[in-house]
Parts: structure tokens; sequence; C-alpha cells
């Protein structure tokens, strides 16, 4: 496996990701921030975070396996969140638990969340940018 997440000692577990990936594949996959538009380019779940969220994992899951890898060389994410509180985070977990579910993912890649005033159209809630590594 080009990727091996790990939870080293002194570091807190967040559950939400793993705080290390050790990447060791040649090919470095870079992907643009993922929105939530279908293949169409239609907006996926106007005013609903958690599908947003959920479409944008799918896309990242979608941009990874043309690049001939799967969720499992994503070693690095970052999600950018419109208007940031705490209180989302559930709706974030919800939306990663379908994508999760639909790809087959178990473990997530260390990540970081990061709240925006505004993304590239009013409508975007949350965009998704992924590194992956493969072989």
């Amino acid at each position: 496996m080009t990727v091996n997440l790990i939870e080293p000692e002194g570091l807190p577990k967040v559950g939400f990701h793993r705080q290390v990936s050790i990447a060791t594949g040649s090919k470095l996959v870079f992907m643009a921030g993922q929105v939530a538009w279908d293949a169409d380019g239609a907006l996926v779940g106007r005013g609903d975070l958690s599908a947003q969220v959920e479409q944008c994992f799918l896309n990242v899951g979608a941009a990874v396996a043309a690049a001939g890898g799967s969720f499992d060389n994503v070693a690095k994410l970052t999600i950018y969140i419109v208007d940031w509180t705490a209180d989302k985070m559930a709706l974030v977990s919800e939306g990663r638990a379908r994508a999760f579910e639909k790809l087959g993912v178990t473990s997530l890649a260390p990540g970081t969340l990061i709240g925006v005033a505004a993304l590239f159209t009013p409508d975007l809630l949350v965009e998704i940018e992924a590194m992956a590594v493969l072989d």
C-alpha cells in the first residue's frame, strides 16, 4: 500500500481522521477542489451541507479512481466550509459517512478543515481538495 495512516503516540486521537500519513508511492495525484456538482455540472444538495459533503467526497473518489487509485491512496485532504461553526460538524460527519459507505472507505487521511467566507458560487457550501500517492 502506498499510503499508511498512523496514530503516533503523543498526539491526540481525533476520530475524524488519522494524524499522519506515510506515503511511499512514486506517482503524486493533485486534485482540484471538488464541489457538490454531479458529472453533468448540476449542483447536488442546494442548501444542504450534509448532501454537499457527500457529493464532494464522491467526486474525490471519482477523481482518484480516474488516476488509477482509490480512496486508500489519498494522503491529505483540505476541507473548506462556508461560514463554519462547530455545530456544523455533525452534518459534515453525516455526509462523509454516507460517501464512505458508498466508496467502501474505512479510514480517512489527515485533513484540515478551514472555515471560509464564500466559495466559487453562493450555492456551494463546501469544497474538498485532495492529494493521493500511487505506485
